[in-house]
């Protein structure tokens, strides 16, 4: 007889595997969870695989680490960003609602006493008031620095002893009478008077004219002071 067969059929024999030898008798299920349990990786990190794709891959856990301040910092800029653009949009939605108005220089103010103006034309008042103070032997008036072409603002020419204006070349002479140029008639005078004090008030809302071929205002009342 073969020393190679079993002479005891139920007894269970050994049949040899490359790594484990797993007894012959042993159920189907037995084997293939032998079998897992064999071919299973341990929870090591393979090589040249991210440690958190491994950590999932073989169950095991990881402790994440501490967010770096620098990702702290641009999340703090971010959400300033935010908010200072959802504060500027509540603002712009709030003055919507207000009511919006043109605030304008008085047009009523003192200038002075007569006596601290020489005869001739003052332009210190030109640029805060847009008036020049013209002063004569006989009286004391206030000419509103205004082009009655277009509106510009004429320049005062000392040496010439006229207004002239720059933009279209329009001539007025030192009382405000146009004489040359597109200007249609002389300029406009504010109203002046003295108040308790002796000082000058000009009230460059109140005006006197002289429309072309019609009769001037400039000699009614409030249109000059005498001196």
């Amino acid at each position: 007889m073969d020393s190679n067969t079993n002479p005891n059929p139920s007894t269970s024999s050994v049949v040899d595997t490359p790594d484990r030898e797993v007894p012959s008798g042993t159920a189907p299920p037995a084997r293939l969870a032998e079998s897992a349990a064999k071919t299973t990786p341990t929870p090591t990190v393979a090589k040249g695989i991210a440690r958190p794709v491994a950590a999932k891959a073989t169950g095991a856990t990881l402790e994440s680490a501490p967010d770096s301040p620098v990702n702290k910092m641009r999340r703090r800029i971010v959400w300033a960003a935010i908010a200072g653009f959802l504060t500027t949009c509540f603002l712009m939605f709030m003055r919507f609602f207000l009511p919006r108005s043109i605030f304008e220089p008085a047009t009523k103010f003192r200038i002075g006493f007569p006596d601290d103006y020489s005869i001739g034309v003052d332009t210190k008042w030109q640029q805060q008031y847009r008036i020049w103070v013209d002063k004569t032997p006989e009286r004391l008036f206030v000419i509103f620095a205004r082009c009655t072409h277009l509106g510009c603002t004429p320049d005062w020419k000392a040496s010439e002893n006229k207004f002239k204006c720059p933009c279209h070349g329009s001539g007025y002479d030192s009382e405000g009478i146009n004489f040359e140029g597109p200007a249609p008639r002389p300029m406009d005078r504010a109203f002046v008077e003295k108040d308790a004090e002796g000082q000058i008030v000009v009230d460059t809302g109140r005006l006197f004219r002289w429309p072309k071929g019609e009769k001037s205002e400039f000699d009614n009342p409030g249109a000059y002071i005498q001196l």
